[in-house]
């Protein structure tokens, strides 16, 4: 009999998506990490397209030949953190985003912008409680 714990296997993160359309990550997919574990720095995703040619299964059916293609997908939180700004900014640009600034200063506008109208629609809602407390 042994002590010796058995070796953890490694744990391979899974690519999730919500099935309501109101789900709290807006279609948007997501990864459930474990406690104990990390976000992946980088993830390895194979890209599958029919070639539109058929070669024969075991049983002599046709089978749809494909073609994978391997992507690689890097999480923006580690090359933020390990980059100059300029590198980081450099990274954006290759991706079609814009710079970090441009974009904190456009998502602080948006978010102040929710602001009032959460703020708008919460004083509509007072202003109808208090009308109807007249009745």
């Amino acid at each position: 009999m042994s002590n010796d714990k058995e070796p953890k296997t490694p744990w391979i993160p899974e690519v999730m998506y919500e099935e309501a359309s109101e789900g709290i990550s807006s279609h948007i997919p997501f990864i459930q990490v474990p406690l104990g574990e990390q976000m992946p720095k980088m993830l390895f995703i194979f890209e599958s397209r029919d070639t539109g040619d058929f070669e024969p299964g075991l049983d002599g059916e046709e089978l749809p030949v494909t073609q994978l293609d391997l992507h690689q997908y890097a999480n923006m939180n580690q090359l933020k953190n390990s980059l100059s700004p300029i590198e980081y900014d450099n990274v954006r640009f290759a991706l079609g985003l814009e710079s970090l600034r441009t974009a904190a200063v456009k998502g602080s506008k948006i978010t102040s912008n929710v602001r009032v109208k959460v703020s708008e629609e919460d004083l509509e809602q007072i202003d109808a409680l208090d009308g109807s407390a007249e009745d």
